[in-house]
This record gives structure tokens, sequence and C-alpha cells, in this order.
């Protein structure tokens, strides 16, 4: 399975190498997010960014943190092997989506949850 890259504006080569750039499949906004992962499974990978721009409305679009929490609370999907790195340039944002999927992650692996 493919590797998930969540941005709306980089590329993959402006994270990763050149070479990589056939491997993930890119998602600009929470709800391709959201719409991909429902219609293809969890991928192996999953590379953040957080600020995801405005909606048409101007408002805030959801970011990659609503992303992570789709995922933890909504989902329903089995995370106890998911591979995760955060590129965003927001600091604190980066800090909470990396600590709660650090965090779900071993919860599950600790008490058993999914086997």
């Amino acid at each position: 399975m493919k590797k998930l890259f969540l941005d709306d504006i980089r590329t993959i080569e402006m994270v990763y190498d050149k070479a990589m750039d056939k491997e993930f499949i890119i998602v600009r906004t929470y709800y391709e997010f959201v719409s991909y992962i429902q219609s293809k499974g969890l991928p192996e990978f999953i590379s953040f960014d957080n600020d995801l721009g405005l909606e048409e409305t101007g408002e805030l679009a959801p970011d990659g943190y609503a992303a992570a929490k789709w995922l933890v609370y909504e989902s329903g999907l089995d995370l106890r092997n998911l591979k995760f790195k955060v590129h965003s340039a927001n600091p604190i944002a980066a800090q909470q989506i990396k600590g709660l999927l650090t965090n779900y992650i071993q919860y599950l692996k600790e008490n058993g949850i999914g086997d």
C-alpha cells in the first residue's frame, strides 16, 4: 500500500528525496485525507502537515491535528502498526500530532487492543 502525504502546498520533493515521489499519494485537505482512507484503507505510512490553509468561506480549514484526531477517535481502524512523520513547520501543532498518535499507538500495544 502506498504512503500518504497530507499537505496543502508542499510537494514530496520539498520534504523527502525526489526518488520517493512515486511512493506517495498526495492529499491536500482534511476531507481528501478522510475520503482516501475510507475508500483505500490505512496506508503503510502517513506524513502530516498541520496548517492546511483556508476553506472557500475564508475560515481556517480542518488541520493535520484534526486528521490525526479523526484517525484515533472516529476511523475505527487498527493503528498499532501505523508509521508516521510530522513535517509541519508549526512546532506546537507538530508536537500535538506526534503526541496524540504516539501515545494512542503505545496505549493500544500495551493493552493488547486489536489482538
